[in-house]
């Protein structure tokens, strides 16, 4: 299905978005890849929104990316005998772990390995930081602290702790279990939750076992200490400005949106920016300025993909957010100033034969009449390389792979055709020319740049380009390969 954009578009699916009809019209308003959130919903649930979604890709022969996202270990206090409790500033708390009812003095955590990590000063924070505690004193099963933020306490809050590395892995037992329940599905991206440590992504390659990409999500301080080798270790990442916006203070997360946004681009991985940025079409069918210009910004920083949490899974308008958030990449991209912010954002190419390549197909679409960039990429990497280039003419990634396909169905500005595997270039060129007049990015009076790799069908061999024409007799007149 042709965009008229580059940018990507991830939708979550939930009550009220998963019957047929309602995931299809998703995908013809604009949304690329579906998120299915572990956090809720039956294995039952999720298996049947996966066959739909399949259902739709056939039905309009248009590959689309299928995003699990794992919930991660949640902190939560126990419960109170009143339900609730007013905390006021100033006042002491303690939290441990006697798992009796709390009151105004105290509550049960039910996490040793919290108090294994915390220290004195440390801050804890309650129900996404309406409620702040500072440690006074602690021990391997309790907590002194002192108020610094009010407000009301209730049963379960869920608890962050910003200031320490916690001894938790990033996979519970329930996200092991998913893992295995989505993989074995045939989903395309795993999103990771709670990730600290590059150690955390490794463990989940390691159980995914290449049944599907890893994506991390950036969403505590610990992850952006250690972004470089979190990113190296990782295929895609999500910046969930959700859980970074409650741990760091709010006015530090839109720099570190910037540099995370750049540094994923440098190095060729999809990066989605995420959480809250239509949220008020849950219930508006239309958005507010500001998040217009929020949406806005990530497509000019160059972020691969938009997500929708709550605004297409249990929103009023799913439809329309979709619909909002594809007209505002629209005109974002036709502005020139756009084009200037990407092109000047662009790293130096590497020294490698395929960064080469893919730099070279970029110049030539902008230095002459081309009207697309087809490569030939089965692991998908050279598709991603031509995507990090941020060309001004369309990508057309020709694969075999369906998988390939899904998966790039997540990177900036690429259109995935399926194509049969091919043992000369002369036929790559066609399959090519023909995938760019069928997807109306070019007529027979036009000429594609087209890249591959010989052997043909080797990962990793990205080492011919051709500028072709699409008129297919001039072609089969070309010198034979």
């Amino acid at each position: 299905m042709r965009r008229l954009r580059n940018v990507k578009i991830v939708a979550t699916l939930g009550p009220a978005s998963e019957t047929y009809d309602m995931i299809r019209g998703l995908h013809e308003a604009g949304a690329d890849v579906f998120r299915l959130n572990m956090s809720h919903g039956s294995h039952d649930e999720i298996r049947e929104k996966h066959r739909i979604i399949r259902q739709v890709e056939k039905d309009l022969q248009s590959p689309i990316a299928i995003l699990a996202d794992l919930q991660g270990p949640k902190l939560r206090v126990g419960v109170f005998a009143n339900g609730e409790e007013e905390l006021v500033e100033g006042a002491k708390f303690r939290l441990d772990l006697d798992p009796a009812e709390g009151d105004i003095n105290r509550v049960c955590l039910p996490h040793p390995e919290i108090f294994a990590a915390l220290k004195d000063g440390a801050n804890l924070l309650v129900n996404d930081g309406k409620i702040r505690l500072q440690v006074e004193s602690c021990g391997a099963d309790f907590a002194n602290c002192v108020v610094t933020t009010g407000g009301t306490i209730s049963n379960r809050k869920g608890v962050n702790v910003p200031d320490v590395v916690l001894p938790l892995a990033a996979l519970s037992e329930k996200d092991r279990d998913d893992l295995e329940f989505v993989c074995g599905l045939g989903v395309d991206w795993l999103a990771l939750s709670f990730v600290q440590r590059p150690e955390d992504v490794e463990e989940a390659r390691g159980l995914a076992q290449g049944r599907a990409a890893i994506l991390s999500k950036i969403e505590k301080p610990a992850a952006v200490e250690s972004f470089d080798a979190i990113l190296k270790a990782s295929d895609g990442i999500m910046v969930a400005r959700g859980d970074l916006g409650v741990e760091l203070p709010v006015s530090a997360v839109p720099p570190i949106q910037k540099r995370l946004v750049r540094k994923c681009r440098a190095v060729a991985k999809p990066v989605i920016v995420a959480t809250q940025m239509l949220e008020s079409m849950i219930e508006s069918p239309m958005p507010t300025r500001a998040e217009v210009s929020d949406v806005a910004t990530a497509i000019y920083e160059g972020s691969d993909a938009i997500m929708l949490s709550a605004e297409s899974a249990a929103g009023a308008y799913p439809i329309e957010a979709v619909t909002t958030m594809n007209n505002v990449a629209i005109e974002v991209e036709s502005d020139p100033t756009y084009r200037e912010i990407i092109e000047a954002s662009r790293t130096q190419p590497r020294s490698g034969v395929a960064d080469a390549i893919v730099a070279a197909a970029r110049e030539i679409a902008e230095t002459t009449e081309v009207a697309a960039i087809c490569c030939f990429s089965q692991s998908g990497t050279t598709a991603l390389l031509i995507a990090r280039e941020r060309p001004r003419v369309p990508i057309i990634a020709m694969t075999s792979m369906r998988g390939t396909s899904r998966r790039l169905a997540l990177s900036w500005g690429t259109n995935c055709v399926i194509v049969s595997d091919v043992s000369r270039f002369k036929m790559a060129v066609v399959a090519s020319a023909r995938a760019a007049r069928e997807l109306g990015y070019a007529t027979n009076d036009d000429q594609i740049v087209v890249t591959a790799g010989l052997p043909f069908n080797v990962p990793g061999t990205t080492n011919i380009l051709r500028v072709a024409p699409c008129d297919e007799r001039l072609i089969f007149n070309m010198e034979e390969e």
